[in-house]
């Protein structure tokens, strides 16, 4: 168990390597010239010449990518080209309200998708389990974009209820009114991606369901349902798992959009805004932070699977 922890381990440090070599070399690529840029239309070429050097961009890419790297380790992700304030700051800023946004939307998703896709499975063959999985198609079908639209004109402009856009000055020193601002970014992503979980959580249920320890509880007496409850559930809590570390590739996805449509100040919101402003310093922490953050929770979600199910552990 703890070599095959540390094998993961490392290749999860291999992961953030390659990741980081490709965020570096795909921004490098981009068309336009970043000191041309801080210089404006009127700048002539030596104050170009001038910035290259000062932002060490007339460095070879190899010492660029050391230097930027050799900081990120320090906990120095480079300093904003454009507001002049450092890169970590203004990460940990928008995360206050892009970490929130991303765990109720998985709260959202799981109370989707666990208990309707178990019923969906117990009731195969039946209308209503044939209406929530073609609901449950539907809705993993529907672009988050338009099911945030829908959830504002129904939430915002019919009832009422919650606010269409935006985020509380006050952050979250008034914690109900950013709840409220982060309910419905938080239903537009959680109703679609639970939608797809759901799918996930009816195969893994049907699966158990023939699993030889849930025959045999059926066989001792218990009924059907009583059996995939007590002996079943579990296994498919165990495979939930698993797919949550990928559902949260899809949830930073989802935040992206999502803080662009309802204005919200995040992380997703901020890269969209410094890819076009060519802020390269802020898009590489960007970029590498969400890349990180998907890879270590993919690692944590792959080491409570194992601890959690004695097969994994006897496997390794």
């Amino acid at each position: 168990m703890i070599r095959d922890t540390l094998a993961r381990l490392a290749l999860l440090l291999v992961g953030l390597i390659v990741a980081s070599v490709l965020i570096f070399l795909t921004l490098r690529v981009l068309p336009g010239d970043v000191a041309q840029l801080i210089a404006g239309t009127d700048g002539t070429p030596a104050q170009v010449a001038a910035i290259r050097e000062r932002l060490g961009l007339d460095e070879p890419l190899p010492a660029q990518y050391l230097d930027w790297i050799g900081g990120v380790l320090r906990g120095d992700f480079g300093t904003s080209l454009l507001t002049g304030t450092p890169v970590m700051d203004e990460l940990l800023q928008k995360a206050a309200v892009t970490v929130p946004l991303g765990v109720m939307a998985m709260v959202v998703a799981l109370l989707i998708a666990f208990p309707f896709g178990v019923l969906s499975a117990m009731a195969r063959g039946r209308a209503s389990g044939t209406a929530l999985n073609v609901g449950a198609q539907a809705l993993a079908a529907v672009p988050v974009v338009w099911a945030g639209m829908m959830l504002i004109v129904v939430f915002a402009v019919w009832l009422g209820w919650l606010p269409a856009q935006g985020f509380p000055r006050s952050g979250w020193d008034d914690p109900a009114a950013a709840v409220r601002a982060l309910l419905l970014p938080a239903l537009t992503i959680g109703i679609v991606e639970g939608a797809m979980l759901l799918r996930f959580v009816r195969s893994a249920t049907l699966q158990a369901v023939g699993e030889d320890f849930v025959r045999t509880a059926a066989a001792k007496g218990l009924t059907r349902n009583a059996a995939l409850v007590r002996h079943g559930l579990p296994t498919v809590g165990l495979s939930v798992i698993t797919v949550l570390g990928l559902q949260v590739a899809g949830i930073v996805v989802g935040a992206v959009v999502i803080e662009q449509l309802f204005t919200l100040p995040g992380i997703g919101r901020m890269l969209v805004t410094d890819v076009g402003a060519r802020d390269l310093p802020k898009v590489q922490g960007e970029l590498l932070a969400l890349t990180g953050f998907v890879l270590i929770v993919g690692f944590v979600v792959d080491l409570v699977h194992r601890v959690l199910d004695p097969r994994q552990r006897e496997a390794t």
